[in-house]
């Protein structure tokens, strides 16, 4: 591990098939290698159109193992380019149990950890509970060739408790590989402050935490199909310090890359002068494992 490292997020539109997907996923992460990106995540469930808008059991065919084309695909990369590569998929566990997984691929080709998203919603247009089973591994950071850093994914981000546990096992870095949108009918009434909601909940992870935290999102329409609505992805992927200060951001509607300096001596610093994980009452916290306190 290095005191310093660049981290890179790529912001897609993923309208295409699997193999489309993936050839030009690895065509982008090729290009954030070239921009100096040294980890490097892909939006939530990059293989394929954002199908948990309808409940449809055709759609668990887009699932695979873990160690499939995905993994064998960007395990090459990784090597070749000598980077980390975040590769949010649909894992195929066993007949019947699949996940919304992140698999962390280090800078030699290697396994070097694997995230099941944690809390899956069930909202209109976002019906997941339908296809994923919760995840069973918890709360982690993993060691990578240039740092520690966690996983979580887009639902995810808004507990801080998620936050709080990952950052306690030793990251650096929260990446949270997203695909949330609006609803066309919600965007003119809604629209500012959910985004707002969105961006402000992730930077609090941040400052709490005194952590860079990384969230890339998808950009573009997705209809999968035409009695549905669809979703309009809001793009706005940033990378916040651990201050909770906006170090890049894309926009909502382009494909682009983010690119930024993560220093483990700022994170020192800033905890050296909020030293909230100090000061925090480890004793008194215990209620927290409760659903509701009545």
């Amino acid at each position: 591990m290095t005191r310093k490292f660049n981290i890179a997020l790529i912001q897609l539109a993923l309208n295409g098939t699997p193999e489309q997907n993936l050839e030009k996923s690895l065509a982008w992460v090729r290009k954030a290698a070239r921009q100096g990106g040294q980890v490097i995540c892909l939006p939530e469930l990059y293989r394929s159109i954002y199908f948990c808008q309808k409940e449809d059991p055709r759609y668990f065919e887009l699932a695979e193992p873990l160690q499939g084309t995905s993994f064998s695909a960007f395990s090459e990369a990784a090597k070749a380019l000598g980077v980390v590569i975040i590769v949010p998929l649909f894992e195929r566990r066993a007949a019947g149990v699949y996940h919304n997984s992140a698999a962390i691929i280090d800078a030699d080709g290697r396994q070097a950890g694997l995230y099941r998203k944690m809390h899956i919603p069930d909202d209109p247009c976002f019906y997941e509970k339908f296809y994923f089973t919760p995840g069973d591994l918890g709360f982690k950071a993993f060691s990578t060739a240039f740092g520690k850093i966690g996983t979580l994914i887009c639902w995810d981000q808004w507990y801080p408790e998620a936050a709080r546990i990952t950052t306690l096992h030793g990251a650096q870095v929260l990446f949270y590989p997203t695909a949330i949108g609006w609803h066309p009918h919600e965007k003119e009434t809604h629209g500012t402050r959910q985004l707002d909601a969105w961006m402000t909940v992730q930077r609090s992870h941040a400052i709490a935490n005194g952590v860079y935290v990384a969230a890339v999102n998808r950009t573009g329409f997705e209809q999968p199909e035409k009695d549905q609505a669809g979703l309009e992805f809001w793009g706005s992927s940033f990378i916040a310090g651990p201050q909770g200060e906006i170090i890049a951001r894309t926009a909502a509607d382009k494909e682009e890359i983010l690119v930024a300096e993560v220093d483990s001596a700022l994170i020192e610093e800033v905890r050296r002068n909020w030293p909230f994980l100090r000061d925090r009452r480890i004793d008194a916290y215990g209620d927290i494992l409760q659903r509701f306190i009545d």
